[in-house]
């Protein structure tokens, strides 16, 4: 089968569906082949994703730090739908502070959506999946996880803990014909990267864009080798190898996409 069609008769779950990364993984699942259960806390973007695709999107709204009701959309998808073949961790949030001014809350909150909500979807599907012996998750993480950030504190220590939370679930279950891995962006033109930019000392979004690219001494950032920033597809596609039969001997793997950004550090 071509790769266009290669993930033809398969159920994809993926969280933070509704724009960026989590949009653009959707659609790159549903060109395959795949019907994509999309999901997000705010429901206006996935409800447009499931009218652009009719009998190929199902729509959901999810908060992924709600366990209860992570498991029970797993558990309401299969019965409805059918068995569950993939699962895409997206949902995350970025509330960025010095260490020494980061609030309780945004540390907490950080953690409930980029590691909290991370375990509660794995675990809910893991445990079908490792029970039929099949199934693949892919958790989107950060470069952040492996490299330190200056102001991103919360935000790479959570991407870090989902990163080992992957592998070590990863381990637990690739006996038992699962397959887990994580996709580890740099720089990719989404809200949550403009919003970085926002407040760079005025800069428009194409000056922003070029001293990311350049790099920046003073925040110990060495710029990206590729010289782009990343699309959200860039992203999508790599999520899609790891998910298809082309990476089946693949687990526990971290993947960076991010041009060389982190020199692989």
């Amino acid at each position: 089968m071509s790769t266009e069609q290669e993930l033809t008769g398969r159920l994809a779950l993926v969280t933070g569906a509704g724009r960026g990364i989590g949009e653009a993984v959707a659609r790159a699942l549903v060109a395959r082949g795949a019907h994509v259960v999309a999901t997000d806390l705010d429901p206006g973007g996935v409800a447009k994703l499931a009218e652009e695709h009719p009998g190929r999107v199902t729509a959901r709204a999810l908060d992924v730090t709600d366990s209860a009701a992570a498991d029970a959309l797993v558990a309401g998808t299969e019965t409805a739908l059918g068995p569950l073949d993939i699962l895409v961790n997206v949902a995350g949030i970025l509330r960025s502070s010095p260490v020494v001014e980061l609030t309780d809350e945004d540390w907490a909150a950080t953690f409930a959506v980029n590691a909290n909500g991370v375990l509660h979807t794995s675990r809910a599907a893991a445990r079908r999946m490792a029970g039929r012996g099949r199934g693949s998750i892919v958790t989107v993480a950060s470069n952040a996880a492996g490299i330190p950030r200056a102001g991103m504190a919360a935000y790479a220590a959570s991407k870090a803990a989902a990163v080992m939370f992957t592998k070590c679930l990863g381990l637990e279950v690739a006996a038992r014909g699962v397959r887990c891995n994580t996709v580890s962006p740099g720089s990719t033109l989404t809200d949550m990267q403009r919003a970085l930019w926002s407040g760079a000392d005025g800069m428009d979004e194409a000056a922003a864009a070029r001293r990311v690219i350049a790099g920046d001494l003073a925040a110990h950032r060495t710029g990206i080798p590729l010289g782009r920033i990343a699309d959200p597809a860039d992203i999508a596609e790599a999520v899609v190898f790891l998910v298809s039969d082309r990476a089946r001997h693949i687990t526990m793997h971290d993947l960076y996409v991010d041009g060389g950004a982190t020199l692989r550090a």
